[in-house]
C-alpha cells in the first residue's frame, strides 16, 4: 500500500482564527516552530497534543514533528516546511495515524499566519486540511467504513481539535515573540 495521498478528496478542512494584541513587527511564526518545547505544544491543545520536536529531512528541508491524538486518533505528523516566514508558514506532511482498527496515513496540510488588522491588533490564522491517502482508502474500505463516514468523522474531531488549540496557538507565538524581542 503506497502512502500517496489523494488532493481531489478532502477528509476534513477547518480555518479556525483568534485574535491578539502583540508587534506584529516582532512575530516570527517560523522561529516560534523551530522552537517550540514539548510543554509548550501541549498546553496549546490539553490532552490532546503529546510531543513537539524539530528535525530535518534527508535531503535538508526542515520539518516539524508533532505528536497529537485527534478524535480517536494518535497522529504523528512529519511536517516539512513548504513556506516558512515569520508572519507565513505552510507544513505538508504524511502523518501516521494510528486508529482503533490499526495503522494509516493521512496528507495533512497546516497553514500558520498572523495578520495585522490595525496597530497591535493582530489574528492569528490556523487552517489545517487533510486528505486521504491511497492506504487510507484501502483502509477504511476493508474496515467496512464509507469515504462519507470517514470524512464526516474526521471533520467533527478536526475542527474541534483546532477550536481548542487556536486561540493557545496565538497567545504562545505572541509570547515568544516578547520574549524574543529585540530591545
Amino acid at each position: 500500500m503506497a502512502a500517496t495521498p489523494r488532493p481531489d478528496l478532502v477528509l476534513s478542512h477547518a480555518v479556525v482564527t483568534s485574535d491578539v494584541t502583540g508587534n506584529f513587527d516582532d512575530i516570527d511564526i517560523e522561529a516560534w516552530l523551530r522552537n517550540l518545547p514539548t510543554h509548550e505544544y501541549q498546553r496549546c491543545a490539553p490532552g490532546d497534543h503529546k510531543a513537539a520536536g524539530y528535525t530535518v529531512d534527508d535531503d535538508g528541508t526542515p520539518m516539524s514533528i508533532n505528536v497529537e491524538v485527534i478524535g480517536a486518533g494518535l497522529v504523528i505528523q512529519n511536517y516539512r516546511y513548504e513556506v516558512a516566514s515569520k508572519h507565513y508558514c505552510k507544513m505538508v506532511s504524511i502523518s501516521d495515524v494510528l486508529s482503533p482498527a490499526g495503522w494509516t496515513t493521512t496528507q495533512v496540510i497546516w497553514e500558520l499566519g498572523m495578520e495585522q488588522l490595525e496597530g497591535d491588533q493582530l489574528r492569528y490564522v490556523n487552517t489545517v486540511t487533510s486528505h486521504p491517502t491511497e492506504e487510507f482508502l484501502e483502509f477504511i474500505t476493508a474496515s467496512g467504513q464509507t469515504f462519507e463516514e470517514a470524512a464526516a468523522a474526521r471533520q467533527e474531531a478536526s475542527g474541534r481539535h483546532c477550536e481548542l488549540e487556536t486561540p493557545h496557538y496565538a497567545q504562545s507565538i505572541v509570547a515568544y515573540a516578547k520574549a524574543n524581542a529585540s530591545a
